[in-house]
């Protein structure tokens, strides 16, 4: 693709972001691929029972969607980057107040596991953020946690969003994804110079009461329910409304300078190259620093247009928000990347080092389409789901 210089006479906002409006320049319709996750009310409910089931059972077995260690190695320096455009931004909204000490980092509410099943049946996670969009409705993960390109499969199946998961909870219950927009060339070539998603969820769904019912009743009833022991069980649910109004979504910035410090995000999981494990995959883990000037290319992956960021965390963190300008007070910055791939710079079979495509013009095409699509809600008043 070729690339032009960015205009002079380009604002720098309060936030020290480069912006000439807050659009951004739009691209080509071409760039962008749409694709349904669960685009029907009755799909969405058949994925919202599978993962309430067995009292949430699937989700506390999933595992983080893991790297091959063979495929962890040295990410080469390549050239300056220059933007394909205009620098644009998105402003966050849903501010949350902190109660820690200046010291700490305050962990954002966006921030969250989604839950599918890989190609080969297995329940799997990556991380992923809630992102401002016209319906608070969108979720920001690596392209790669939404396409199965490992069996060469479509989509991911049974997608959800947790935010702020942890062993099992879903305090602001569970999003079910409805599409998923990406990059043409990650969708059609596996290109991860375009490794990230922007997906769509359901208004979130949380589980309300257990109540005890006949068998007719139980056959009825269109939710999760469950039985054993010749007794009968519902498991009533409530509309727990649009994402974005629960946890807020971080902003989102394009066509900015590299060599800037940001923050990521994410749920490592996996071991290193070495075998050593380090993480859990239970709680969120930060890591702070400035990204590279300079692109950096993965020859083994045909990446040529990443931008890197020393951080020893491993896979699990796939998907998580590289935020800009984050705010310890307020929990919000701007996603201006999400991580993609896994380096180990000084061959000791450590990871040492993540990788994020550059959000350039194309990136803001793939979210603007995205964020001006509506999803819906999936409970009924009267704690069922909509068939």
């Amino acid at each position: 693709m070729k690339r032009i210089l960015l205009p002079a006479g380009g604002a720098i906002l309060a936030t020290g972001l480069l912006a000439v409006g807050l659009t951004g320049t739009a691209q080509a319709d071409g760039d962008v691929s749409r694709d349904a996750l669960a685009n029907s009310t009755s799909d969405a409910v058949s994925v919202a029972s599978f993962w309430f089931g067995a009292n949430g059972a699937a989700l506390r077995q999933a595992t983080q969607y893991t790297w091959d260690a063979k495929e962890v190695r040295k990410v080469v320096s390549k050239g300056g980057y220059t933007p394909d455009g205009r620098p644009g931004t998105t402003a966050p909204t849903g501010e949350s107040k902190s109660s820690g000490s200046a010291q700490n980092v305050n962990l954002p509410k966006t921030i969250g596991k989604v839950f599918f099943v890989d190609g080969s049946g297995k329940y799997r996670w990556c991380s992923a953020t809630s992102i401002q969009s016209n319906y608070r409705n969108l979720v920001a993960t690596a392209g790669h946690c939404v396409y199965d390109t490992d069996s060469n499969s479509a989509l991911l199946d049974k997608w959800i969003f947790v935010p702020g998961y942890y062993q099992g909870k879903h305090p602001w219950g569970i999003y079910v994804g409805k599409q998923a927009f990406t990059h043409y060339d990650f969708d059609t070539y596996e290109d991860y110079d375009k490794d990230y998603a922007f997906v769509t969820v359901y208004n979130g769904i949380q589980l309300e009461r257990v109540k005890d019912v006949d068998r007719k009743t139980y056959d009825r009833f269109t939710g999760p329910k469950r039985s054993w022991g010749g007794r009968y069980h519902l498991l009533l649910v409530k509309d727990a409304g649009r994402l974005g109004d629960n946890v807020g979504g971080q902003g989102v910035a394009w066509n900015q300078p590299t060599g800037k410090p940001v923050r990521a995000f994410g749920y490592p999981a996996a071991p290193h190259p070495d075998g050593n494990k380090v993480y859990s995959g239970v709680t969120p883990k930060t890591c702070y620093g400035k990204t590279t000037a300079k692109a950096v290319g993965a020859p083994w992956l045909k990446i040529e247009e990443h931008i890197g960021l020393k951080c020893a965390v491993t896979p699990g963190y796939d998907g998580g928000p590289w935020l800009v300008n984050y705010s310890n007070a307020k929990r919000l910055g701007y996603v201006n990347g999400v991580t993609s791939t896994f380096a180990d710079q000084d061959g000791n079979d450590r990871i040492d080092y993540i990788t994020s495509p550059y959000f350039d013009g194309e990136t803001a095409a793939v979210y603007n389409a995205a964020k001006n699509s509506w999803s819906g809600k999936l409970v009924t008043a009267n704690g069922e789901l909509y068939k």
